[in-house]
């Protein structure tokens, strides 16, 4: 059985990182079939998730993401394309703009 460890550290505060991981579980259910739950914790949430030939959590705190994933033996051929496709997904997500942090600048065009 192959696993996957992904660690990203992240400065965002628990509220935007669970707002991060609410959307990486939502992307996770429908561009991969996985069935996913949240439980929110005090200082630690966890996002369980599966499908067939895939089991795992995304424990999300203030200060990080940590992933981790057991492949069942048929999807454990393809591990490195699988975690290149969820680090590309959590980095992407990760990445984003907040929507503190978006620029209110008019367009040229409205100017």
């Amino acid at each position: 059985m192959a696993e996957l460890h992904i660690f990203r550290e992240h400065t965002l505060g628990l509220a935007q990182a669970r707002k991060i991981a609410f959307k990486w579980a939502k992307q996770a259910e429908t561009e991969f079939g996985m069935a996913c739950s949240y439980v929110e914790g005090d200082g630690v949430d966890e996002v369980s998730f599966s499908r067939s030939g895939v089991k795992g959590t995304l424990d999300v705190d203030a200060t990080r993401f940590e992933l981790r994933a057991r492949l069942g033996f048929l999807l454990g051929a393809f591990q490195s394309r699988i975690e290149a496709e969820i680090v590309s997904n959590l980095d992407a997500l990760l990445a984003a703009p907040s929507p503190k942090r978006a620029s209110r600048k008019k367009p040229k065009s409205a100017e």
